[in-house]
């Protein structure tokens, strides 16, 4: 049976040159769409001198508005003005499912909303968990309710982050599909020649912030050191954190033991990773972790935090999990320590390869599309009553933004009729195998 296919746009603040999670989360999936036979644009923000349409590999189109960033990588919230723009590269490219990714991105929460007041259906993924007491949380969660008060279907990343997104967008939990993270096991493998198991390397690879567990790296690694003489830490990553790891480098004089290679490109990633025999994770909050998957692939095996998501990330034989307190995270070190001989990295690259792949993802998330097709038209106050569940005054307040949203859009539908956008051809490119390896362009 042939399959329905869909014209994607993905939005997001997130994206390639700027690298992270999120941003190759992006990236992979539209490539694999595009070889499921989809249409997929990206639409994100200019990034320094990187401003309007680009393509990258498969004929992937990029459109770098010429908005920049304002903090965080964010967009500056602009509400209504972001409508014109949005509203002409629907048209153009003749949309049908849009898809916005991440929570904390300004230009997907205004891109979803106004696709909304067009009639267009919409998906969200969250790739985040966040808390419900400190004043941040309590204000995104707040403007999380009112994107997902009409979405038509949302993606988390795992079963913790569904009910995480569920309690603090009200959300229907039959709404939401979990699909986890993915990493390309092609980029990450095993080392050829194994490193020498005479000294026992431990990777860390993280943001150095206090989210990321920095400070529970300050007490374990000098109990770690004392305990196991034959133990050497390598730490990449920085962040407002690394004084106080360098500084409990001097205080225990483990210079030679603790190696600080401050921010590491993505691609020199895998170098790191082969160095080493353990990989260690020590987050308070993690919705997924793709480091985790990275270090795997790679061969290493893991200890990590039991927080969030990641208990779900991999069975028990290729992690150990700790409470998040560094009495019991240098015991699980020491298990795992005790656990090497036993981990051979090419078995568990392959299993890896077999059970993490963006095919899969891609063909889920077309899944999650033809449901958000399906989702029932509505009329404007149908749609716009939902807002008003949103709570006693933000409930008022979405409702009136959403009206002054959809006169908006009906004054610019008299300005410039939709006839009188250009509708953009499809680049129709030679078929690509589904086993060829993605290849990133930058």
């Amino acid at each position: 049976m042939d399959r329905k296919k869909h014209r994607i746009m993905m939005v997001s603040d997130f994206f390639y040159p700027n690298f992270g999670g999120v941003e190759n989360h992006i990236y992979y999936l539209s490539q694999c769409l595009l070889k499921l036979g989809h249409k997929v644009v990206v639409v994100t923000h200019a990034y320094g001198n990187r401003s309007g349409v680009r393509y990258m590999t498969c004929g992937l189109k990029v459109y770098y508005v010429p908005w920049r960033p304002f903090v965080m990588q964010n967009s500056f919230p602009t509400l209504f003005p972001s409508l014109p723009i949005i509203r002409t590269i629907l048209i153009r490219e003749r949309i049908t499912v849009v898809h916005g990714h991440q929570a904390f991105s300004t230009l997907c929460h205004e891109a979803l909303m106004h696709s909304r007041t067009m009639g267009y259906r919409v998906v969200f993924t969250d790739h985040s968990l966040y808390g419900f007491s400190d004043a941040g949380s309590i204000h995104m969660n707040k403007v999380l309710q009112f994107t997902l008060a009409d979405v038509s279907q949302a993606i988390c990343v795992s079963h913790t982050s569904k009910e995480n997104t569920v309690l603090r967008s009200g959300l229907p939990p039959e709404k939401v599909f979990v699909i986890p993270n993915v990493v390309d096991t092609a980029m990450f493998k095993p080392a050829v020649v194994q490193p020498s198991r005479s000294e026992i390397v431990i990777v860390v690879i993280s943001r150095l912030v206090y989210r990321k567990g920095a400070d529970l790296l300050v007490e374990v690694i000098p109990d770690v050191c004392r305990l196991h003489p034959n133990v050497r830490f390598i730490v990449g990553g920085d962040g407002p954190k690394r004084v106080w790891l360098e500084e409990m480098r001097e205080k225990h004089s483990l210079q030679d033991r603790v190696e600080m290679l401050g921010a590491v490109p993505h691609t020199q990633v895998r170098s790191v990773l082969i160095s080493g025999h353990i990989f260690l994770n020590s987050s308070l909050t993690e919705a997924f972790c793709i480091a985790i998957l990275e270090a795997a692939s790679c061969g290493l095996l893991t200890v990590s935090t039991r927080v969030g998501g990641v208990p779900e990330v991999l069975p028990d034989d290729m992690i150990i999990l700790a409470e998040p307190d560094p009495g019991d995270m240098v015991l699980a070190i020491e298990r795992a320590i005790s656990m090497l001989p036993k981990v051979d990295p090419q078995v568990m690259h392959h299993w890896m390869r077999e059970l993490y792949n963006w095919h899969d993802v891609a063909k889920r998330t077309e899944i999650v599309y033809d449901h958000a097709l399906k989702c029932p038209n509505q009329n404007l106050l149908e749609r716009v009553s939902r807002y008003l569940y949103c709570g006693v005054w933000a409930g008022k307040l979405f409702f009136l933004v959403m009206i002054v949203d959809f006169l908006f859009w009906r004054l610019l539908e008299l300005w410039q009729p939709a006839e009188d956008i250009e509708e953009m051809p499809d680049l129709t490119l030679p078929h690509i195998s589904n086993k060829e390896t993605l290849q990133e362009t930058k």
